[in-house]
């Protein structure tokens, strides 16, 4: 029989329905249950593509005598954190304070209030079964002790959300975040830190930033090397596009296999920057491999992307994507098999499990023809085998950095149809998630959940709005934006300028959210730094900018005590330095595409662009710039001090350079 989840919009709540558990969603009816029964509230988080949240469902949540002990002596709550990244942020940030590290699935033990007194992740069945017995018994004999430790961790949690002291990240803090970064460098096979290896996304968007600004070809290195083993290793996938999740070793050869929407959104946006900075084949390759990885596969019915494929596929990881030689041979034949194995890596020992290999294209295949024939076999091939789930709920703020990266390279790299894909997918966000001014977290088949919008989806929005306004010239996206960035600033804002996650009438946690780590994606507050930067600079708007620089001297403590965590505030930083550049290019035909195209190869970090005709509606930075002798002009200001305007890309060219 199906417990309460059943009516549920999230797919990782439905993953659950049938659990003999009885599992309730969060809201005030299981906290009110659970001080009528006199019970603690046990807060199982996770989210549909995990794979240790299906081990653990399958050892205990599927398990009948851990289900009678869970409904005998809880109120079992489940959250999908990708949903609800509020609540799953408090009660993170209790876990780390009790255990000194968290993860997913994420295991709490609440009062009646909400007040967490044990916070913990995966547990197998026979340890989780003595966690329950001895919450239990702690609740039935030391009550008084366990609601003391609940508030002393509340209180304490609502101290360490206290307003912080601004720092503003100038540029001798941008400088020694790069030498910091140098420092944590991987040398031998790129990237940052150890094992497990994550991509560095909006680290690598900062170094690419600081680059652009100083000329650093330190900075170009590590983004370069960085970007080219992600590339070439097993967390890219060969043969379909598109990245996993993270490397769990640290030279990049075996992935844990998910695929999250957020990731591949902001890397496309990096590679194709990364092409445009250099021209390297490899990163315009990925890019757009990439972008037809998020149409492919994640695109729903409603023009939306879908969140993430599984890291499972029928409960076994990797099953869809490893290979042994063997396979390659009976597939491709005797010659074929042996040379794809050897370009591959596949080995018959196997660099992932039980003789089977992750798939890596350490070098260029010396016959283009000849691979691209195989590539597309053994693709096809792949798809008779069984595939991973789709987590298919749509969320605006990963939506939105989706929209940038993919009205960027359609952009950038000449291939209208991903802009139109942008603009597609913006349609159906707005339209649909947008309701009455204020925005819903999620959406499911065309229909919008409950969910309020947080800080991120607000900034990450606005920046691919903004994106797609350059990128079309309609008008009607950077209005939409501009409505987002003032909802947000009145409703999210900081007392020190920053901002909070959730809004000023979000639902009361025991603490309300902030944090300014840029982690797997942007921080909201980073995010409207961002989008606030870019909606100034196209508006000519100084309060926007004003708020932008003061959200991120917010951001400025954690960025430069640890880039790591905070690449996207540093690149953010880095744009509002540089200016930021406006361009205005006035006319049409081609010598104004012309003039439009060289403007758009510049790398300057806070480069916007707007091309139209004089005076068109809606287009601040097309006010009273008129054709120059009737000819299409281009209009170069930095910091909103602007230069003659030229009409020649020789002229232009040397404009952007200064």
């Amino acid at each position: 029989m199906a417990n309460r989840l059943a009516q549920s919009t999230s797919p990782y709540l439905l993953q659950h329905q049938d659990n003999p558990v009885d599992w309730q969603e969060w809201g005030p009816e299981a906290f009110a249950e659970a001080r009528q029964r006199d019970v603690p509230v046990l807060l199982s988080v996770g989210y549909a593509a995990c794979h240790w949240c299906h081990v653990m469902a399958h050892e205990s949540f599927e398990d009948d005598d851990v289900a009678r002990v869970l409904n005998a002596g809880f109120v079992a709550v489940k959250v999908d954190r990708e949903e609800r990244p509020d609540i799953d942020a408090v009660y993170m940030a209790a876990t780390t304070a009790l255990t000194g590290h968290g993860g997913w699935p994420m295991t709490c033990v609440l009062t009646p209030d909400g007040d967490p007194f044990f916070g913990g992740t995966y547990f197998p069945k026979g340890q989780f079964l003595q966690l329950l017995a001895g919450v239990t018994d702690a609740w039935t004999s030391q009550r008084d002790r366990v609601l003391e430790s609940g508030a002393h961790i509340a209180s304490r949690l609502r101290e360490l959300a206290a307003p912080v002291t601004g720092q503003p990240l100038d540029e001798a803090a941008l400088e020694q975040a790069a030498v910091q970064l140098r420092g944590q460098f991987d040398h031998a096979a790129a990237g940052f830190g150890g094992a497990p290896k994550f991509p560095p996304s909006m680290v690598l968007e900062f170094l690419l930033r600081h680059h652009a600004r100083t000329g650093s070809a330190d900075a170009l290195a590590m983004a370069s090397s960085t970007c080219e083993a992600m590339a070439r290793g097993g967390l890219y996938d060969q043969l379909g596009g598109g990245f996993a999740r993270y490397s769990v070793d640290a030279r990049w050869v075996v992935p844990h296999f998910e695929k999250m929407l957020y990731d591949n959104a902001q890397l496309l946006r990096v590679y194709t920057h990364l092409h445009r900075a250099t021209g390297d084949p490899l990163a315009r390759r990925v890019a757009l491999e990439t972008a037809d990885f998020l149409l492919h596969d994640l695109r729903t019915d409603e023009g939306g992307l879908a969140s993430a494929l599984d890291a499972d596929t029928d409960g076994v990881e990797g099953l869809t994507y490893a290979w042994t030689p063997t396979q390659l041979v009976e597939l491709l034949g005797e010659e074929d098999g042996a040379r794809a194995a050897t370009l591959l890596s596949v080995t018959t020992t196997g660099t992932f499990e039980h003789g089977s290999s992750t798939l890596q294209l350490l070098a260029d295949p010396d016959d283009a023809v000849w691979w691209a024939e195989v590539r597309q076999r053994l693709f096809d091939s792949r798809q008779t085998r069984p595939q991973p789930g789709r987590d298919d709920k749509v969320v605006t703020s990963w939506n939105g950095l989706a929209i940038a990266g993919l009205a960027d390279i359609g952009t950038l790299l000449g291939q209208p149809d991903l802009v139109e894909a942008a603009r597609v997918c913006a349609e159906f966000v707005v339209s649909t998630h947008l309701v009455e001014g204020r925005l819903r977290r999620t959406s499911r088949a065309g229909v919008v959940g409950t969910a309020a919008g947080v800080a991120d989806d607000y900034g990450n929005l606005a920046e691919g709005l903004l994106a797609l306004h350059q990128a079309t010239g309609d008008a009607k996206w950077l209005a939409v934006a501009q409505d987002l960035l003032t909802t947000a600033v009145d409703r999210f804002g900081a007392e020190d300028d920053g901002f909070h996650d959730t809004s000023d009438d979000a639902e009361a946690l025991f603490t309300r959210p902030r944090s300014a780590a840029d982690n797997a994606e942007p921080s909201g507050q980073s995010a409207l730094a961002g989008a606030l930067l870019t909606c100034s600079a196209l508006t000519g708007d100084p309060a926007m900018r004003a708020r932008a620089d003061a959200a991120l001297a917010a951001s400025g403590q954690l960025a430069a005590r640890d880039p790591r965590f905070g690449g996207w505030a540093l690149a953010v930083a880095e744009a509002s330095i540089t200016g930021p550049l406006q361009v205005a290019i006035v006319g049409d035909g081609p010598a104004a595409d012309e003039l439009a195209a060289v403007t758009r190869r510049s790398a300057s970090p806070g480069l916007v662009v707007v091309h139209g005709e004089p005076d068109a509606p809606g287009h601040p930075l097309l006010a009273q710039r008129p054709l120059v002798e009737g000819a299409a002009a281009a209009y170069v200001c930095r910091g909103f001090v602007c230069d003659a305007p030229v009409t020649d890309v020789a002229a232009l060219t040397a404009a952007l350079a200064r």
